[in-house]
C-alpha cells in the first residue's frame, strides 16, 4: 500500500495527517487533508492500523484527530471513499457516524465502484 501514501501528505497535510507509533514501530496512520476546493470540508485519504493493533480503538483516535483538526478549521464535513465490497470498513465508518452518500459504479475507472462517505460534524 506504499504506493497510495506518498511523503507529500506528511509534508504538506501535516496538520491533519497522523502516525502512532509504538517504541519507534509504526503502528497506524492516517491521511487527510482540508479541501482547498471545498471549504466546509476535510477530507480523509487512508487510515490504516497494524492487524496486531486492530480492535483497539487506534482508528477511532486517529480518525477524532482528524475531526478536531477539521472542527479547528471551521469545517463541518469530513468525507472519505471506499470499495463497497470492504464490509469491515463501511461497518467501521458507520460506527463512527458516517453516513452513505451514494455509490458510484465507476468511481475510479471502469468497473471501479466506490461507496462515498460523509460525515457531518
Amino acid at each position: 500500500m506504499r504506493d497510495m501514501l506518498p511523503r507529500l501528505f506528511f509534508v504538506h497535510f501535516r496538520e491533519t495527517s497522523f502516525v502512532a507509533e509504538d517504541d519507534g514501530e509504526l503502528v497506524g496512520f492516517l491521511c487527510g487533508f482540508l479541501s482547498q476546493s471545498r471549504a466546509e470540508e476535510a477530507y480523509c485519504h487512508f487510515v490504516g492500523v497494524h492487524p496486531d493493533r486492530r480492535g483497539t480503538g487506534l482508528a477511532h483516535e486517529l480518525y477524532e484527530r482528524l475531526f478536531a483538526a477539521a472542527r479547528d478549521n471551521g469545517r463541518t464535513l469530513v468525507r472519505c471513499v471506499t470499495s463497497p465490497v470492504n464490509q469491515g470498513s463501511l461497518a467501521f465508518h458507520a460506527r463512527l457516524g458516517f453516513e452513505i452518500e451514494q455509490e458510484v459504479a465507476d468511481y475510479d475507472g471502469e468497473e471501479e465502484p466506490r461507496v462515498l462517505l460523509v460525515k457531518r460534524l
